[in-house]
Order: C-alpha cells, then structure tokens, then sequence
C-alpha cells in the first residue's frame, strides 16, 4: 500500500518546505492520446536529506539489460495490471530494484508525466524518506548495477552541466547532460531522468536552472504523429 504523508512527519525544516512547493504544484496534462503513447510507467523521485542538503536516489541500470543498459536512471518502470496508479507502481518498482521498503516513504505530490523517447508516458512520483539513516539498499543485480544519491539543487546550477540540441518529431529540443563524482565514482546523469530532476528541482527551489532548458513542445509532437499516422493510414 502506498503511504500518503500527513504533515509534520519531514523532521527537518528543508524538507517541510520542499513538500510545501511539491503540494502547491499543479501538474500539466501531457497533450499525447493514447494511440500514440498507449504504454505507461512511473519514476520514483526519492528525497531525503543529509547536512541540510536535499538529496535524490538514483541507480545505474544494470549492463546486461536490454534497453539502457548502464545508463543511470531513477528508480520505476512499467505499470502492472495489479497498480492503482502511477504512485502504486513507482513504490512497487523502488522496492523490486533497491529495495525501499513502501513503508519507510511518503508519497506528497506526482509531477507531469513526460514522453519518452519510446514513446512510453512516464510519470514521475515524489516522495519523502523522513529517515535515511534506516535505509538499507538491497539491489537486484539483473536490474541495477550500483546505487548512489545527488545533490537535488545541481539540477539548476550550470556547473558540471552540458547540453546538446537535438531534433525530434519536426521539432528541436535540449538534451541535458549533467556530470557527478560520487565515492571515487563518476556517472553522467542524461537525457529523460535530467529532464525530469531539473523539473522536480525548479519545483522545490522555486527558480529556474542556470542554462536554457528548452523543454520539447509535446503538442507539437502531438500533432506530428497525428498527421503521421494519417498519412500511413490513407
């Protein structure tokens, strides 16, 4: 069962204001039918704090894995049959990969869901560990390789950042890229899950990044496909 936060459980100040933005956020439709991206999957944006810092967890995807094998990602996948909702399988996905127990986490907000470049409608779920100290990861190696946690507020900052212009679906877009030491080790945090970091953290500083961001224009894409599919149809 997915836990939904009451108020004064954050034990810290820092993170009793982050949930305060996270509630206050209204999430935006993704303008996409579902003949388009009929497929669905939920990220986990794990939160906690450490030295008045907010953190997020986040994994390297295992090597032998089919589709982005090595690449770091945050903790989701597809939903099942069995979830409820996006919440439902974000949890149930931390817990199969990491380990996360459902009940050490409160869930506080779910932010727009964005289009991968499978087109799977990912939604990304927040939520709060109110005691990091307690967790202890346990990582299913088929699926995850190592795990590690980052400074959410790099996701703002141009330092250590990079971006590329890329074109998809008539129309252009940043590919953001994002480079981090972690205990003698170094990942390149990329493409959809910066994407998504960068939205969580503008979210909770209530600014925006540093650097251009330059989101794709779904709608756009929205009408693209339509008039794709048209013109294979007719």
């Amino acid at each position: 069962m997915v836990s939904i936060a009451r108020d004064g459980e954050w034990g810290s100040d820092t993170l009793t204001r982050a949930v305060e933005q996270l509630r206050l956020y209204k999430a935006a439709e993704l303008l996409i039918d579902d003949q388009i991206a009929p497929k669905r999957a939920a990220v986990l944006i794990c939160l906690f704090e450490a030295a008045g810092e907010i953190r997020v967890i986040l994994t390297k995807r295992a090597i032998s894995l089919s589709t982005h094998s090595g690449e770091v990602a945050l903790p989701g996948g597809k939903r099942d049959e069995s979830d409820a909702n996006d919440a439902a399988t974000a949890v149930r996905e931390a817990y199969e990969e990491i380990g996360l127990e459902p009940a050490s986490i409160q869930v506080v907000a779910s932010l727009e869901p964005f289009l991968s470049k499978h087109f799977l409608r990912v939604t990304p779920v927040v939520a709060i560990l109110p005691d990091a100290q307690s967790f202890v990861p346990c990582c299913n190696q088929a699926e995850v390789e190592s795990l590690f946690d980052a400074p959410l507020e790099m996701f703002l900052r141009d330092e250590k950042h990079r971006s590329e212009q890329h074109n998809r679906c008539g129309g252009s877009y940043m590919l953001h890229y994002f480079e981090l030491e972690y205990q003698g080790n170094k990942y390149v945090i990329w493409g959809l899950t910066a994407a998504i970091l960068i939205r969580a953290a503008s979210i909770v500083f209530q600014r925006p990044p540093e650097f251009e961001e330059f989101c794709p224009d779904f709608r756009s894409i929205h009408r693209y496909l339509v008039k794709q599919i048209a013109m294979k149809s007719s």
